[in-house]
């Protein structure tokens, strides 16, 4: 038996937490209208949290919960053979939230982050020093897994994970230099942003920047 989400050399979570707003910013250049975004950023989901979405035209999803301790996350892979709709009675997969550190616990009562629909879970408090995972056994010879490899690849990626993803997406190919300096989380300015697409300005973003806190011309970092 082997435990699929383990295989994933996921970043820590503060570093997960800058690709994610890193994302969710190129996906706003990139699509201006929200219907057609993957990722996005809430850096004021509530008192000390910040949350991160990706949602897919499959209904594939995952959410991702920054707090004081670390992040949780958990997502859904409708073609997974752990999706509750692939099985009669519908239940989750067992051991799948076994583990949850109390400290995460009220990720699991949120009616937003989909949770009766997930095939995998995953955690890392700061004092961690690896992501953690329940008690799962999968079956022998599965190639599909329970989703996460595929849906996470893109943080394992670095810029160029994103080039190929807006080709494939959006049809749009975006400069490698301008990926590289909003991964690196340089400083937004109008010139960047219509580098990107010139069919958005800055002030085209502004209540996107405000609402996933990456750095700008008119505001300070978080």
């Amino acid at each position: 038996m082997v435990k699929a989400s383990q295989k994933l050399a996921l970043p820590a979570p503060e570093a997960l937490r800058l690709k994610a707003q890193s994302l969710a910013v190129l996906d706003a250049i990139m699509s201006p209208d929200w219907q057609y975004r993957y990722y996005s950023f809430n850096s004021k989901w509530s008192d000390g949290e910040m949350m991160v979405s990706m949602t897919d035209s499959c209904g594939d999803n995952f959410f991702i919960l920054f707090n004081w301790h670390g992040a949780i996350l958990k997502g859904f892979d409708h073609e997974s053979f752990m999706s509750p709709w692939a099985r009669e009675d519908q239940p989750l997969w067992p051991g799948l939230f076994e583990g949850v550190p109390p400290e995460f616990h009220e990720f699991l009562k949120e009616p937003a982050f989909d949770i009766q629909n997930t095939t995998f879970c995953m955690w890392r408090k700061h004092t961690d020093n690896a992501w953690q995972v329940g008690p799962i056994e999968y079956p022998e010879g599965d190639e599909g897994g329970d989703g996460s490899e595929q849906l996470l690849s893109i943080f394992i990626g670095g810029p160029e994970s994103y080039k190929q993803f807006a080709l494939e997406y959006y049809e749009k190919d975006p400069s490698l230099e301008l990926l590289r300096c909003v991964y690196r989380h340089e400083m937004l300015t109008e010139e960047l942003i219509r580098g990107l697409n010139p069919e958005i300005s800055f002030a085209d973003l502004k209540h996107d920047l405000d609402e996933i806190g990456y750095p700008s011309v008119s505001g300070g970092r978080n």
